[in-house]
C-alpha cells in the first residue's frame, strides 16, 4: 500500500471552471477508501512534527483535509470562511485576486494567543488564498508554523508567497 502513487487517484478536468484551465479533481481520490486513507497517513506524517494545537481549515475543501488530519494528530480544527458563514464576532482579512478582490473571517475566540497553527487547503496555486489565511491567523494570535495541501501547481509559484514551511502531497508542473 505504501508504494501506491496517489496521483493515479486525481482526475483531471481539462476547461474547468473555465476554458484553457485543467482542474485537478480530489472527489476521485476522496472517494476511494484506501487511497484517501493513505492521503492522510502521509499528510499527517509530515504535518505532525510541527506539533500543531490546531488546524485552520479554508473554507471548503480544505475542511476536507483538515478533519482527518486533526483526528490523526489528536488537534482541534478552526475554519477560514468566506464572509456571513460565521456565527459571534468574527476577525477579517480582506486580499487581492487576480479579478477583483475577497475576504477571509475566523471566529475572534477561535486562536488563543501563541497556539500552533499549521494551514490546511486542497490546492495551492499562486497562493494568494493561503499567504491570506497565514496573515489571518497571525491577526488572531496564532503562531503559524506550516501549510499543509493535497496538491501543489510549482509552475505557479505559489509557495514563494509564504514564509512558512510547505507539506504538498502531490506536485503537478503544469
Amino acid at each position: 500500500m505504501q508504494d501506491i502513487d496517489l496521483k493515479q487517484y486525481i482526475r483531471g478536468i481539462p476547461d474547468f471552471p473555465k476554458p484553457g484551465i485543467l482542474f485537478y479533481d480530489i472527489s476521485t481520490l476522496l472517494r476511494n477508501a484506501d487511497a484517501w486513507q493513505l492521503a492522510t497517513a502521509r499528510m499527517a506524517r509530515a504535518v505532525g512534527p510541527w506539533q500543531p494545537d490546531q488546524l485552520a481549515a479554508i473554507e471548503s475543501r480544505g475542511f476536507l483535509t483538515a478533519a482527518p488530519l486533526a483526528t490523526r494528530l489528536g488537534c482541534g480544527i478552526v475554519m477560514l470562511r468566506k464572509p456571513g458563514k460565521l456565527p459571534g464576532d468574527t476577525i477579517s482579512l480582506s486580499y487581492d485576486l487576480e479579478y477583483g478582490t475577497d475576504s477571509l473571517h475566523i471566529q475572534a475566540d477561535a486562536i488563543k494567543p501563541g497556539q500552533r497553527v499549521v494551514v490546511t487547503d486542497d490546492l495551492l496555486a499562486t497562493g494568494g488564498t493561503l499567504a491570506a489565511s497565514v496573515a489571518l491567523l497571525r491577526k488572531a494570535g496564532a503562531d503559524v508554523v506550516g501549510a499543509s495541501v493535497l496538491i501543489e501547481l510549482t509552475a505557479l509559484g505559489g509557495r514563494n508567497k509564504l514564509d512558512v514551511p510547505v507539506h504538498s502531497l502531490l506536485s503537478y508542473e503544469e
